[in-house]
Formats: C-alpha cells, structure tokens, sequence
C-alpha cells in the first residue's frame, strides 16, 4: 500500500513556474513507476508526464514538453514536477499516481492516486 500527498500548487500568472511535490509513504517507493496526470473542469484526465523507477527515463505529454521536468528522489521517497513557462490551459487539478508496472502513460495503469493539487494559470 502506498500513499501519496501531492503539494506546490497555487495560482501563477503566465509564463510563470510552480514545482510540485508529491510524498510517498512506504519503504518500497523505487520499486514504482511514477506518473502526473491532470483534470481541468469540464475535461478527462490526462497524462502530463511519467518516470521509470529509476528515473533515467521519462515521458511528457507534447502540451508539456519542454515547459515542464518530471524528477524523483527515491532516498526521500518524494517525485517533482517543476513546471515553467506556464499557460492559462494549464489550469488543472493535477495527481500523482504510483504504478507497479513499468513505465507507463496510461492511466489505467496506475494503481495509487493522490488526492490532487489544484494549479491556476491566470492570463
């Protein structure tokens, strides 16, 4: 069992940056796959970025690629997305979420979820 708690949201204007955080509880968080997904109002949630246990590979969604940096610290069991160069369509509630499973961007994959952080982009 793992529990996450997802932190650093907040509203930012364009073009700004915010870092999220997410902890992970458990001694076994490098044997997950991590991933972030978003929910804006009205929308389905979508992937937004993926690393591997390691951390040596990662996967972004092309709306997020290059603006933001997915990262994990396994000897504190925490994973960061630092996002920058942020747009009005960024505004999201954004997740955390574990997988057992290798690297993936789905979102049926994954097994744990975080409870969300809610970031707003204003123009």
């Amino acid at each position: 069992q793992v529990q996450l708690v997802e932190s650093g949201g907040g509203l930012v204007q364009a073009g700004g940056s915010l870092r999220l955080s997410c902890a992970a509880s458990g001694r076994t968080f490098s044997s997950y796959s991590m991933g972030w997904f978003r929910q804006a109002p009205g929308k389905e949630r979508e992937f937004v970025a993926a690393i591997s246990r390691s951390g040596g590979t990662t996967y972004y969604a092309d709306s997020v690629k290059g603006r933001f940096t997915f990262s994990r610290h396994n000897a504190n069991n925490t994973v960061y997305l630092q996002m920058d160069s942020l747009k009005p369509e960024d505004t999201a509630v954004y997740y955390c979420a574990a997988s057992m499973k290798v690297i993936r961007t789905t979102s049926t994959g994954y097994d744990y979820w975080g409870q969300g952080t809610q970031v707003t982009v204003s123009s």
